[in-house]
């Protein structure tokens, strides 16, 4: 399957990236800055852009059948972010401008109805004091993903590591007495990939959690 990879340069993306060509797919990242793919293989193809550019992103949709967003900041902002939401408005209305159906979409814990799963630490001081501002974005991020008419998957991961992969998690879409785990992002990367096939998690938000 030939599949655009935003966020390709991030933790997360580059092992989505790494397993996406094992697997056999045909991958496109779009990367601010290409230098810092630091893969290099026959069926990966970068394309200098950026979510917030509407142009780029046309660029590097042409001819693909799916796309995973892993978009992702490293900057701590008390300012309102509009990155995620705006970036998602630019990449849905690309997917429309190609007809590409199929989005599985990383967003995270604290998001939409994972609010308040993420633990006392969590729920309380880090995501209300430190991620509020993002969070708030990520939550029009998934409006703005949910009221397309897209094939989608949000797919919110717990607490994400660097540990190799496990290879069992769980995957929940009713929350009721849950609170979220660590996951190795090469398992989110496992997961995130199923998506591109499995419509059992299609128009559903899924928590994924050890």
């Amino acid at each position: 399957m030939k599949v655009l990879v935003i966020g390709a340069t991030g933790p997360t993306g580059e092992r989505i990236v790494e397993q996406a060509l094992t697997q056999g797919h045909e991958v496109t990242a779009l990367v601010r800055n290409p230098d810092k793919l630091q893969m290099q293989h026959n069926a990966l193809r970068a394309v200098k852009g950026d979510v917030l550019d509407a142009d780029s992103l046309l660029t590097a949709m042409q001819q693909q059948q799916a796309v995973i967003s892993s978009l992702g900041t490293k900057k701590i902002s008390l300012a309102p972010v509009t990155l995620f939401s705006i970036g998602t408005k630019n990449l849905l209305e690309a997917m429309q401008h190609y007809n590409v159906k199929r989005l599985v979409c990383i967003t995270g814990i604290g998001a939409g109805d994972s609010k308040g799963h993420g633990g006392f630490l969590y729920d309380k001081l880090i995501l209300p004091l430190v991620l509020k501002r993002i969070y708030d974005d990520k939550d029009r991020q998934e409006a703005e993903i949910r009221s397309s008419n897209l094939d989608w998957i949000i797919v919110r991961p717990g607490f994400l590591t660097n540990e190799p992969a496990k290879g069992s998690y769980r995957v929940l879409t009713d929350l009721t007495g849950v609170t979220a785990g660590k996951i190795s992002r090469a398992d989110v990367a496992t997961f995130v990939l199923q998506q591109l096939t499995d419509n059992r998690y299609l128009h559903q938000t899924p928590l994924i959690s050890n």
